[in-house]
């Protein structure tokens, strides 16, 4: 008797389940095989995801040896789990970064995309990027430091804190608040190690001082990604990009002068060069400007408000801005 029961509330409601999908054309699997099935799908899912972004690292423009040791980390994180499994020994997953390098060289993106990544992988719960500078950490007052500090690890809890600018937490000597701010974020990097990743970024001379300052410091950030400079082609690749998100395009007067502009300014070597920035900036002037000249008419065509010429990349005389004629 007690078997017939048995066999009545396990078996019948699985004849019934089976004999559901057929009539409905999906067959319905055993409770078992459709766990295995939702288990393999979010597999196939996270790893989908993970190949997106990779891919959309690879669409940014220059940046091969950060995009390589990107890389390194994603392999590194993935290896040290199948160590795991077969219970190898492994290093502690220690992945504080610093990026040092100009403004304009991608630091934040490649932040962002990381930090989605690493939430792919599991090493983060979420993976979302808090972005912060000084004015964000440190207080005004005796305890406001503090204060502050922690409302953005809070905010970054499970995701990565940003701290661009980082050198400037170390500039008022010891009696200013900045050293309060990183003895406070030093502590947080230990009690949360594995729900919060720090980054510093900041230029290349700037962060290797802020370093010095405080000898502790090297040690805990062993992963440190110099960003360079874009050359002249990759900067018109990259302004090319942004004209074709925009809808617009150049004339050839314009490219040649853009082209000759750019090349000045690699050239030149200029210190704090703002790379991708000073891209955006000669765009959205131009675009501006364009503007101006075409307001005014009565008839225009969809070319005309697409194409930007080369007076539309030239300051109007006598305004002080900076440009450059080439031969």
């Amino acid at each position: 008797m007690k078997q017939k029961t048995l066999f009545n509330f396990t078996y019948i409601p699985e004849k019934k389940l089976l004999k559901q999908g057929s009539e409905s054309g999906q067959p319905v699997l055993p409770a078992s095989d459709n766990n295995a099935r939702k288990r393999d799908k979010i597999i196939t899912e996270d790893k989908g995801n993970l190949q997106n972004l990779l891919s959309e690292l690879d669409k940014l423009v220059g940046l091969a040896k950060v995009k390589e040791l990107v890389r390194e980390i994603m392999a590194f994180v993935e290896i040290s789990r199948r160590r795991e499994r077969f219970n190898l020994k492994n290093e502690n997953l220690v992945l504080h970064m610093i990026f040092s390098g100009n403004p304009g060289t991608g630091k934040t993106t490649v932040a962002r995309l990381l930090g989605k990544m690493l939430a792919e992988l599991k090493v983060l719960p979420k993976g979302h990027l808090t972005e912060v500078e000084r004015a964000d950490l440190v207080g005004e007052f005796i305890g406001h430091t503090a204060q502050k500090c922690r409302e953005q690890i809070r905010k970054a809890m499970g995701g990565i804190l940003f701290i661009d600018e980082a050198y400037s937490l170390a500039r008022g000597g010891e009696k200013d608040f900045g050293k309060e701010a990183i003895d406070t974020l030093v502590k947080a990097m230990e009690d949360h190690k594995n729900e919060i990743i720090l980054i510093l970024a900041g230029y290349q001379r700037e962060m290797e001082y802020f370093l010095r300052t405080n000898p502790g410091l090297r040690s805990r950030f062993p992963i440190q990604i110099h960003f360079p400079d874009y050359s002249s082609e990759e900067l018109l690749e990259i302004a090319q990009l942004m004209l074709d998100e925009r809808q617009y395009s150049l004339s050839v007067g314009a490219a040649e002068y853009l082209r000759s502009y750019l090349k000045s300014r690699t050239t030149d070597k200029i210190a704090n060069f703002s790379n991708a920035r000073l891209v955006r900036n000669l765009i959205e002037k131009a675009i501006r400007r364009q503007a101006v000249r075409l307001v005014n008419r009565n008839i225009y065509s969809r070319n005309d408000l697409m194409v930007l010429l080369r007076e539309d990349f030239l300051p109007p005389a006598g305004s002080g801005e900076e440009h450059y004629l080439p031969d």
